[in-house]
């Protein structure tokens, strides 16, 4: 799929607003250069607190941004946040389209780490820390962080060190049992769906991408990028999202 100009002649009042959902390890700024573009463009946007906490969760959370939103949306994903959309979405009419960045696009009963581990290329395990957390009905949960040393090359190789070691210090960690718990129900059976595929992710293997976007029968682009492709190539991840709201009128 070749990223061609988006006609921005249409009034802005007509355009949908783009939603986006961040995934582990980072956090909505993560999305800057990306709401910048959209913003640029006309389009409203919302960029979410993805609570990273278990997968069930974190879509009734979104959903209820979703709520907060009037008229038709653009959902976008990336990582672990393609997950969060795909059970977000489900019966909200106002979805139009799902956008996934470098995301997971499970079906029903499979979690994003049973996905990361079907192919190989993921290098994330040797380069994650645990560390313990109490659980608010007792107990004890596991959070899962990157650590600083490894960050750049494994998450964001293609950014550079200096960004990189800011995005090390803020990064979000996710609880390891989020990135194990299985969808419920997926959105992108019924709607229809847009994949940029990062060929240079040591997060989620690229054949992963792949087959996750061939299954959902998304329209797919691929970057040459890291898994941080939101910050390294935001005009790419712009420009597909501003595809898929422009599909809405087509």
């Amino acid at each position: 799929m070749n990223l061609k100009p988006v006609n921005h002649s249409a009034s802005t009042l007509s355009l949908p607003t783009i939603v986006l959902v961040h995934g582990a390890f980072a956090d909505s700024s993560s999305w800057n250069g990306v709401v910048e573009r959209l913003q640029r463009a006309g389009y409203p946007v919302v960029a979410a607190a993805n609570p990273l906490r278990g997968l069930a969760d974190d879509a009734a959370y979104v959903a209820s941004v979703l709520e907060g939103v009037q008229g038709p949306v653009v959902l976008a994903g990336h990582s672990y946040g393609g997950a969060v959309i795909s059970e977000a979405a489900v019966g909200r009419a106002q979805v139009k389209a799902l956008v996934y960045i470098a995301a997971f696009t499970p079906d029903e009963g499979e979690s994003a780490l049973e996905l990361s581990g079907r192919f190989p290329g993921s290098t994330l395990g040797a380069a994650l820390t645990p560390v313990p957390f109490p659980l608010p009905g007792g107990g004890t949960g596991t959070d899962l962080y990157i650590e600083p040393a490894k960050f750049h090359d494994q998450f964001a190789a293609d950014v550079p060190e200096q960004v990189t070691a800011l995005m090390a210090a803020t990064q979000r960690p996710v609880a390891a049992s989020a990135l194990e718990e299985k969808a419920n129900a997926v959105a992108w059976k019924t709607i229809p769906s847009f994949s940029l595929i990062a060929t240079e992710d040591y997060n989620i293997p690229p054949a992963a991408q792949q087959f996750m976007a061939q299954r959902a029968h998304a329209r797919t682009v691929e970057v040459k990028a890291s898994h941080a492709v939101a910050v390294s190539r935001p005009d790419a991840v712009a420009r597909l999202i501003e595809q898929a709201a422009q599909s809405l009128t087509h």
